[in-house]
């Protein structure tokens, strides 16, 4: 029996197109570990959500592995610890792992480096971080021009099946039990309604991207109607590694618009996980300096405002709506994601911040990369943002997006109002009495907002 590999799963819990699996398998007897780490991230351990997702795709990944002669080992620590003290039990020649991004993930790849042979794989994005370059060498900071460029790549590599069989070790290493780590609910159970959305796992990737396959061509209107979601629903199983973004890209193909939209959508993913590479404190430092004199309300004051945000409570229907969604499914359609994120941060003129670390807590696909360039984008104070004098305005987003159904779904108590009616009830003079009155007026916010943003440009 040769010596035991060390195979190291993080946000890439898959058997189909994951090379550092493949790599080990030709390395010897293969030793799978998970390791529930919420020391390294330190304030961006997984939050709820996440960790509910989590729970469920690690389940799935063991039942996969076992299929094919494995098992997962799970273990809770610091990565760099577990992995060398495993290494040690069994003897371990070297790990396999994929690339990650994120800056603790990398300060825990260098940690692990420094006593064990470690041999990183790309397979998470697309393209690495920094293999398109501008014309003077730079990372690329503004999102078009990338594009372009990784499009001069494209298609990616072909997607490589999962193997037939992994070899395993003579003996294994203890694991802990996934029940044990109590990464569900409780008291209360708040994720009773996830379920009934999300099937986590390599399997429910595969039936996500099976779905939308065929709804890729209407991608580019349907992506911003939030009562027919025409998402792919792809970004949590994206986000876990249950499906690479090469099987992605080789599964919707076609020369229409809105399936050229939505591997653009991809190629954004990328664009972020370069921004994180370039700025490692992109989630809670402004990549643009004239941000931090900013004069954003003390929370303290702003504490029922920001309240009445998170509890979709805000007397605006889009925004509820869509608050309310996150709570009870983990997830929120994109063009509403934007709508209440710009709420928050311009009519409330409460930091994006406090906005982050909410979704980061409550997404189901809660990335590092994806959450902090898009609140920086919507904000303004990205390295490619929005402007921040462009203010969402709820009331005209809701009706030129046909949000009616989508309103009715999760703000019952506007059910039975007209689709005329339905996006401002308050103007209109039908509000139920269930259903509180706006907490700021649009003008009022509005001004409020470009008074602060003055104040920071002197």
């Amino acid at each position: 029996m040769t010596t035991p590999v060390l195979l190291w799963l993080r946000q890439d819990l898959r058997l189909t197109d994951q090379a550092a699996l493949l790599a080990a398998i030709e390395a010897g007897p293969v030793i799978p570990i998970y390791i529930l780490d919420d020391d390294t991230p330190r304030q961006w351990a997984m939050g709820g959500a996440s960790r509910w997702w989590l729970h469920h795709s690690l389940s799935r990944l063991d039942e996969s592995l076992r299929a094919k002669g494995s098992r997962l080992i799970l273990r809770r620590g610091k990565s760099a610890e577990i992995l060398a003290q495993i290494a040690a039990q069994v003897g371990a020649g070297s790990v396999h792992a994929l690339h990650h991004y994120e800056p603790w993930w990398r300060n825990a790849e260098k940690a692990v480096a420094q006593t064990l042979d470690l041999r990183l794989l790309d397979g998470g994005l697309l393209l690495p971080p920094g293999a398109v370059r501008t014309g003077g060498g730079g990372m690329y900071r503004i999102y078009t021009p990338f594009s372009r460029a990784v499009m001069t790549h494209m298609p990616p590599p072909a997607p490589r099946p999962a193997p037939d069989h992994i070899p395993a070790p003579a003996s294994w290493p203890d694991s802990d039990s996934l029940d044990d780590w109590g990464l569900l609910p409780t008291r209360p159970d708040w994720a009773t309604g996830f379920g009934q959305d999300w099937t986590p796992g390599e399997a429910g990737a595969q039936a996500n991207l099976a779905d939308f396959r065929d709804e890729a061509p209407d991608y580019a209107t349907a992506r911003n109607l939030p009562s027919i979601e025409g998402t792919s629903r792809l970004s949590p199983h994206l986000h876990f590694g249950e499906i690479s973004p090469a099987t992605v890209w080789h599964h919707v193909t076609g020369s229409d618009e809105g399936t050229k939209i939505f591997l653009k959508e991809l190629i954004w993913r990328d664009y972020a996980h370069n921004q994180i590479v370039g700025f490692p404190t992109y989630g809670s430092a402004n990549a643009r300096g004239e941000f931090d004199a900013l004069p954003w309300r003390d929370l303290r004051e702003a504490k029922a405002d920001f309240t009445a945000w998170q509890q979709g409570r805000t007397g605006y229907p889009i925004v509820d709506a869509g608050m309310r969604q996150l709570w009870t499914s983990g997830w929120m359609h994109n063009r509403v994601r934007m709508i209440a994120a710009s709420f928050l941060i311009k009519h409330l003129l409460i930091d994006w911040r406090h906005g982050a670390k909410w979704f980061w807590d409550t997404l189901v696909d809660a990335s590092y990369a994806n959450n902090s360039v898009n609140w920086q984008w919507v904000a303004g104070s990205g390295v490619d943002a929005n402007m921040f004098v462009r203010i969402m305005a709820p009331l005209v987003q809701s009706e030129k997006f046909d949000a009616a159904a989508y309103i009715r779904e999760w703000v019952p108590e506007l059910a039975d109002l007209s689709d005329a009616h339905i996006h401002d009830p308050d103007a209109h003079g039908v509000r139920p009495r269930a259903y509180p009155a706006k907490i700021i007026g649009h003008r009022e916010g509005r001004e409020r907002a470009l008074t602060a943003y003055r104040h920071a440009k002197g």
